[in-house]
């Protein structure tokens, strides 16, 4: 188990203190039976507004639905209290599963260690830096130079792919494998295991997976059941200077995305001096300038 990083100690969020949250809750809809009717009114919301203040820990793909049923049972305590308490408790389970599946997460989280004999180890802390205080980063940097390999393993290191993936783009099938292969090499896991792949007719991902290699294409098909990339903490799009077509609508995408997604991360790699373009695409009237770091 690695170590709590920066971007995860930021969150507000102790695997202990919500155990304890969840237990209580439990506890409390045991009592709500024994209550009269606006008793129960009252500890019932008081249920409902606690579940609220712990979403933010839960999975990521879990967030928004059980964001959206607790405002819809605020609503029915209204018009039908008597009802609405068995909700309450299904709700409750649910948020208590996915803590749980959270905390699970972070104590399998592998160990990473990055190759020091890469060009990108030097920037490894400013990269890091950056992740943590920007939503969208561009990295530019010539093949070889580790962006492939090194960038998901830095996100890692910052305690992000335990709420949701960390979903990797390749522009071809191939490329997508081999990544993976030596990612998962690297982590020293057996690949589909902490690292995975997709691609077309082939998905070597698990429950267990951290970091999720893909086509570039696999990711926008993704969008017709996952809107706003809800199974995901960050995205990377790599070679984006190639400007496929599925490449182009991803970028344009994202951008829509990010102002629904504030917590989402993004990574834009690129081997041209087209980096600065990139920056200016993604970049929100109020928001700090997004960094551009050079790999040399």
């Amino acid at each position: 188990m690695v170590q709590m990083r920066r971007c995860e100690a930021d969150r507000v969020y102790s695997g202990q203190s919500n155990t304890v949250c969840a237990d209580t809750i439990q506890d409390e809809l045991v009592r709500i039976q024994r209550m009269g009717t606006l008793n129960k009114f009252r500890t019932a919301r008081q249920i409902l507004d606690r579940l609220h203040r712990n979403l933010d820990a839960c999975m990521q793909k879990d967030q928004f639905r059980f964001s959206t049923e607790v405002k819809a049972l605020r609503r029915r305590l209204e018009s039908d209290p008597e009802k609405t308490f068995a909700r309450v408790d299904s709700l409750a389970a649910g948020v208590e599963e996915s803590l749980s599946r959270c905390q699970q997460r972070r104590e399998k989280m592998p160990i990473v260690q990055l190759d020091e004999s890469l060009p990108l180890f030097g920037k490894r802390e400013q990269i890091a830096d950056a992740i943590c205080n920007h939503q969208v980063v561009v990295i530019s940097g010539e093949t070889g130079s580790g962006k492939s390999t090194q960038l998901p393993l830095i996100a890692l290191q910052q305690g992000l792919g335990i709420r949701g993936y960390i979903g990797h783009t390749q522009p071809r099938r191939i490329a997508a494998r081999s990544v993976a292969s030596r990612i998962a090499s690297q982590l020293g896991s057996s690949l589909g295991s902490h690292v995975g792949f997709k691609i077309r007719f082939d998905d070597r991902t698990s429950d267990d997976t951290y970091v999720k290699i893909m086509t570039d294409g696999i990711l926008l098909a993704e969008t017709q059941s996952d809107r706003f990339f809800d199974a995901y903490e960050m995205i990377i799009i790599d070679e984006a200077h190639e400007r496929s077509l599925n490449i182009d609508f991803l970028i344009g995408r994202l951008k829509r995305i990010l102002v629904r997604r504030p917590d989402l991360k993004v990574i834009i790699t690129s081997a041209t001096i087209d980096t600065q373009r990139f920056a200016e695409h993604f970049q929100m009237d109020g928001a700090p300038p997004v960094p551009v770091i050079d790999v040399e």
